[in-house]
């Protein structure tokens, strides 16, 4: 039986030959080559069909590595910690 991740997985537009854009390389790598590596990757994630699926994903578990959902790492902690303060706001 396929799970609701597999699922959307199987539909996301980052399989495929540029999937290593959405992914660190093993070694360091420069700045500037990072920031393209993402804007390459975000770029793929526009028009995916599952990138809502994806995200949500992604911040539910809270995936430390690489482009989910449009989103790289620093920008999924950043939505959870929104959620979280707002979640906090809402119950006071």
């Amino acid at each position: 039986m396929i799970s609701i991740a597999e699922e959307w997985q199987r539909l996301a537009a980052c399989k495929g030959p540029f999937a290593e854009l959405f992914f660190p390389p093993s070694l360091p790598e420069r700045k500037e080559d990072k920031i393209a590596r993402e804007a390459s990757a975000k770029s793929i994630c526009t028009d995916c069909s599952v990138r809502s699926e994806c995200l949500d994903y992604a911040l539910q578990i809270q995936e430390p590595h690489g482009i989910w959902g449009g989103l790289n790492e620093v920008e999924r902690r950043a939505r959870i910690q929104l959620r979280a303060s707002e979640a906090i706001r809402h119950t006071a």
